[in-house]
């Protein structure tokens, strides 16, 4: 019988074979993909006969595939709505489990997940693959070195003028909890908090809208992703938040699937600190103020060249998700996300929603 890790995959839809399933393969010299669940049993069949051992395992209820001993870690790729319930069964089968970003589609669902974890004494991370840039990697190390000084006010940038999913269940809200805001603006979100090193929200003020994606005609849409179905958008096309961190400082989320704007970014962060400013909207750019020993200012800008710990740009932010995940089961590190940091996003998010319905201040 081998002896490298036997992996179980539950949800094998996009995110499946589109991020997780092509990591897991540079990993195979550690590990084997023994066991594929999913609730349409083609769909399982097909990633077995591309990823799996030859002897891998098809199911369609994910109970009866935790049941089996030999499993070792479990990958939840499936709807946000679903991700708290899978990921504790699997944890507390005895299983380590990366689950996909959101953590969860509410912060009481965040919070049982914590609890699972820490009653089963299993490995828990979020796929924030986000985190594993070659930029953002080299942001958080200026930061983690002091170089922006005390970050008091950022942006958190999720903005697409047409790009409404059209596959899966995006627009569900039954499904996904949620649109934009939930989707690509819990990753910029991320790298913002993890950029500050500030987990400490006090208050949140929201807005959403749901103005283009259902009124949207297949002609008049323009989507990058294809055409989607105005009868079927019920989530929000675009939302923004303002939140106030305990210590003073803010941020600004600005999430979109469908905007009328030129000025896009995803999965980006902009800084400013008492030292210096930071935004990523071209790569990475750092903005620097520095009074020489006149009177007078001057600009420098610079950007950094990569980081010690992350060589080279070859190798993809997923692949290196998938490897400091496995190097944690193996027990030689930490994975890249902590779940105590994605809760305080899902809190977040879910606030900015609450604040969008109630047209209330959501205090913490």
């Amino acid at each position: 019988m081998s002896d490298k890790i036997k992996v179980g995959i539950i949800g094998c839809g996009g995110i499946a074979n589109g991020k997780h399933l092509p990591s897991l393969k540079t990993q195979f010299d550690r590990l084997e993909i023994v066991a594929f669940c999913d609730i349409i049993k083609e769909r399982a069949v097909k990633a077995a006969k591309e990823y799996g051992t030859p002897d891998a395992k098809v199911y369609t209820d994910y109970r009866e595939m935790l049941q089996d001993p030999s499993i070792q870690t479990v990958h939840v790729l499936t709807p946000n709505v679903s991700h708290c319930e899978l990921t504790c069964a699997a944890l507390l089968a005895g299983k380590d489990v990366i689950c996909e970003k959101p953590m969860a589609a509410t912060p009481a669902d965040a919070k049982k997940m914590l609890d699972a974890r820490d009653k089963s004494g299993k490995i828990l991370t979020i796929g924030y693959q986000n985190r594993c840039r070659q930029d953002s990697l080299a942001l958080k190390k200026l930061c983690d070195e002091g170089a922006l000084g005390e970050i008091y006010y950022a942006k958190a940038h999720a903005i697409r003028r047409r790009g409404v999913p059209t596959w899966g269940v995006f627009p569900n809200k039954a499904l996904q909890g949620g649109g934009p805001l939930i989707d690509i603006g819990t990753h910029s979100l991320d790298l913002t908090l993890w950029c500050m090193n500030n987990y400490k929200p006090r208050s949140v003020m929201g807005a959403s809208f749901q103005k283009l994606g259902p009124y949207l005609e297949p002609g008049n849409q323009g989507n990058m992703m294809g055409v989607w179905d105005p009868k079927t958008f019920e989530v929000e096309d675009s939302a923004f938040g303002f939140v106030t961190m305990e210590n003073g400082a803010v941020i600004v989320i600005e999430a979109s699937w469908a905007l009328n704007t030129l000025d896009t970014s995803e999965a980006m962060t902009e800084l400013c600190g008492t030292k210096a400013g930071a935004d990523m909207k071209d790569g990475l750019r750092i903005n620097k103020i520095v009074a020489d020993k006149m009177t007078t200012m001057k600009l420098d800008t610079a950007t950094p060249k990569g980081v010690d710990f992350f060589p080279g740009a070859a190798v993809p932010a997923p692949v290196y998700e998938c490897q400091r995940f496995y190097d944690a089961v193996e027990g030689k590190g930490t994975p890249v996300v902590k779940p105590e940091e994605a809760y305080v996003v899902t809190q977040i998010l879910d606030a900015v929603y609450r604040s969008a319905e109630t047209g209330k201040l959501v205090e913490f």
